[in-house]
């Protein structure tokens, strides 16, 4: 059982950060010292809790998010010494399960929690290892994003794996220069768009007799070609034709092709015309009974069969981090989705959902699922048929998805 007045290690291969910043803060931890114990303070009222603590490696990075039940105040700060990088975070706590979570094997990260004097929250890392940092802070839903980025030279990594202690020197010996390596390719970030429906599924149909299909493969192509202007991305679709392309087909496709993110372009429907606006989901238990409704509905399922059995697949632990990136892409991607369109639109922003939709548990890939818009809304429905809005649809789209994917493609240049 872990003690309230324990401290947090986590563990990973890499370990520590270059940091931006003054000198003002909380007093410096040396890495060699013992660490301050955590002081948790129960259900207190007033204070920030982190209700979750999630890290992942990508390809260039590694991202650390805490997730909090409210924005921190007075604002978070970053201080450094001469071997950590240290955020403080004030008036802020750990919830139990966050501990558990946080001590889990699977947890790809170095890291000390310990709390000040004054009742501050103070992350630890060590600078050895890490070659830049950028940390900020999101606040729809309330969170601190930290992405890290690594020194990747042989003799960081051989300390780093050693835990900092030299290696002994083997006898000299007189040898022959190794072969210089093939220069590295750099790979490309492979997007895969899946315009919903087609051939024999219209999808939702409007008043005026909009078809979804026909709609949804527009944008898809507008984002494609959008996309083909911009380096070291390849876009993938699964259809690019009014052809009808079934679900596990969908996922098979991107999997397949080991694609790094997934994006379905959907459109909304709804039994009162006056709902409008758009809104993003990624995998998960339903959020609401709407929710659910639309997954039922794409899906192509009876209501009922999309309840008990995906939320047993919600324990399946091995897609947490699909979960948690996709989570990350969806709140990004609608965040420049909506500030993009806003300076054309009044848009209605229903933001980020979750349903069980089959392409989106299925997929690999951090995937996440677009209604742009409710053809049953007959305001929408005439904006659906222009041109020029599906192509500021897919403008919007690639605003957000750039967002997201920008740190992956800039951090090795």
């Amino acid at each position: 059982m872990i003690s309230l007045y324990s401290c947090i290690s986590l563990l990973f291969l890499a370990s520590s950060i270059p940091v931006i910043g003054g000198e003002r803060g909380p007093r410096a931890l040396s890495w060699e010292e013992p660490p301050p114990s955590l002081h948790l303070v129960a259900n207190s009222p007033s204070a920030t809790s982190i209700h979750n603590i999630r890290a992942h490696r990508h390809k260039q990075y590694t991202r650390v998010v805490l997730d909090l039940n409210r924005p921190v105040h007075p604002a978070a700060s970053d201080h450094r010494t001469t071997t950590a990088f240290q955020l403080e975070l004030p008036n802020t706590q750990l919830g139990s399960d966050t501990i558990a979570k946080s001590t889990a094997d699977f947890f790809p990260l170095k890291l000390d929690l310990s709390t000040t004097s004054s009742g501050s929250l103070l992350l630890t890392i060590p600078i050895e290892g890490w070659k830049s940092y950028k940390w900020y802070v999101l606040r729809n839903p309330p969170r601190i994003v930290l992405d890290l980025y690594p020194i990747t030279s042989p003799a960081v990594i051989a300390k780093a794996s050693t835990g900092g202690k030299p290696t002994p020197s083997p006898p000299a010996r007189v040898e022959p220069p190794p072969p210089q390596p093939p220069p590295v390719t750099k790979k490309d970030l492979v997007i895969v768009i899946d315009p919903g429906h087609g051939g024999k599924d219209p999808g939702a149909l409007g008043r005026k007799g909009t078809r979804e299909k026909d709609v949804v493969l527009n944008i898809a192509n507008y984002l494609r070609d959008r996309f083909a202007r911009e380096r070291f991305t390849k876009v993938l679709m699964t259809r690019e034709t009014d052809t009808f392309i079934q679900l596990e087909d969908r996922a098979k496709f991107a999997n397949a092709h080991k694609a790094d993110l997934f994006v379905s372009i959907h459109i909304n429907s709804h039994p009162q015309a006056s709902v409008k606006g758009l809104e993003l989901y990624h995998f998960g238990e339903a959020s609401d009974p709407r929710a659910l409704a639309v997954a039922a509905r794409e899906n192509g399922t009876p209501l009922e069969e999309n309840a008990a059995p995906w939320q047993f697949i919600l324990a399946d632990k091995l897609n947490d981090k699909k979960i948690d990136d996709s989570r990350e892409l969806a709140w990004t991607t609608k965040k420049g989705l909506v500030k993009f369109l806003n300076s054309f639109y009044k848009i209605d922003d229903h933001g980020v959902k979750t349903a069980p939709f089959f392409v989106l548990r299925m997929t690999t890939m951090p995937a996440i699922l677009a209604e742009i818009a409710f053809i049953s809304n007959p305001t929408e429905e005439k904006l659906l048929q222009s041109p020029t809005y599906q192509k500021r649809m897919a403008e919007g789209i690639f605003n957000g998805l750039q967002a997201y994917i920008t740190p992956l493609q800039t951090a090795s240049r």
